[in-house]
């Protein structure tokens, strides 16, 4: 008995034996075929450093704004008897745009006018009573009161037919009508925009740390979504006082618009040039690998047997304009680098360059115009 379990034994371990010499062989090939499989090849775009010009400059946002801008409405109520404007035109400081109903008004005027006229026929008799000596002075005092008090009512019931007049007071361009004939108005209501745009200002803000930079008359290029190109002007006011909250101040700069392309609300890019160009390396910001430690790219390279390959480099950023990125160490000129596909990279990483989908260059892009 002790014998057979013995051989037992023996042609157990020689089974399990045979099962996991032939599992490892078997392992050790699919490694062997695996080693010997050549790497994938990742499909890059590629972009070579590029020397260029760039003006040191100062970038910002901000909004235009009119030199004179109101919504204009009446000073007193009424009905509206006259629109004598049509929106959207230019018109010039005090053309009348607007009467309201001023019949009552104009009635009452009458009456008060007449009794000033009475009151300073009064007057002269009086004074002339005075000189026959048959009125005492003191009542040649209150008809002279009464009189002056007469004109001074003629005086306010006329400023108060003006008011029921609404003037431009100031020269600009009228924007959307906002009342109807007949329809009642009360002080405060909306009547139409008036807004000066020629010239026409941009308001903007920049950190303290730029305060010693800028100047009053100091050149600017100001840029809106709804054309492609620049508008100049130049500062004519700094803020004096820098906002604690935010350690920034305000400037303000003026823009010829005699075409009136230009409207207030606009949101401006403002571009301050500090100085003469100078050479700068770029590159697309898509070719950069963004990491808190680091910034890096991949450089191109041909292997031994003719392979492009990457290997990742550390570099040194600076300034960002549009697509472009600013390289102050770590590259020359010349040198490739793959500009998309990053995610799928590392060092050594067998690359195939493509055209098709190349990421943009261009330091001022700019969306297509509606």
């Amino acid at each position: 008995m002790p014998r057979r379990f013995v051989w037992m034994l023996l042609a157990v371990g020689i089974v399990l034996g045979g099962i996991f010499g032939f599992k490892a062989f078997i392992d050790a090939q699919i490694d062997a075929f695996f080693d010997e499989m050549p790497a994938p090849t990742a499909t890059i775009t590629a972009a070579e450093v590029r020397v260029d010009r760039w003006t040191p400059e100062i970038r910002a946002v901000g909004t235009l704004e009119a030199v004179q801008g109101a919504t204009l409405t009446t000073e007193v109520g009424g009905i509206v008897r006259e629109i004598l404007f049509q929106p959207g035109t230019e018109v010039s400081e005090g053309t009348v745009l607007l009467r309201l109903d001023t019949e009552t008004d104009q009635a009452q005027l009458v009456s008060l006018q007449a009794a000033a006229r009475l009151a300073d026929q009064e007057l002269r008799r009086a004074r002339e009573l005075l000189q026959e000596r048959n009125i005492s002075e003191a009542e040649v005092q209150r008809r002279e009161s009464e009189a002056e008090q007469a004109r001074a009512t003629v005086a306010a019931q006329q400023a108060r037919i003006r008011q029921k007049g609404l003037r431009a007071p100031f020269d600009g361009v009228l924007g959307i009508r906002r009342v109807n004939l007949g329809q009642f108005v009360s002080p405060g209501d909306p009547i139409v925009a008036l807004e000066s745009v020629d010239p026409i200002f941009v308001n903007f803000t920049l950190t303290e740390r730029r305060l010693g930079q800028v100047r009053k008359g100091q050149s600017i290029a100001v840029g809106v979504d709804a054309f492609a190109d620049s508008f100049e002007g130049e500062i004519i006011a700094i803020e004096p006082r820098v906002r604690s909250a935010s350690r920034s101040f305000e400037l303000q700069a003026l823009l010829d618009n005699p075409e009136h392309r230009l409207r207030a609300g606009q949101f401006a890019r403002v571009t301050l040039a500090l100085g003469e160009p100078e050479e700068v390396l770029v590159l697309p910001q898509t070719a950069i690998r963004f990491n808190p430690f680091g910034n890096s790219v991949f450089v191109i390279y041909e292997d031994s047997e003719g392979q492009l390959r990457v290997r990742e480099r550390f570099v040194q950023t600076g300034e960002r304009r549009g697509d472009l990125i600013r390289i102050t160490e770590g590259l020359e000129a010349g040198e490739r680098v793959a500009s998309s596909g990053l995610l799928k990279l590392q060092n050594e990483t067998a690359v195939e360059i493509t055209e098709e989908a190349r990421p943009s260059e261009d330091p001022e892009p700019s969306p297509p115009n509606a």
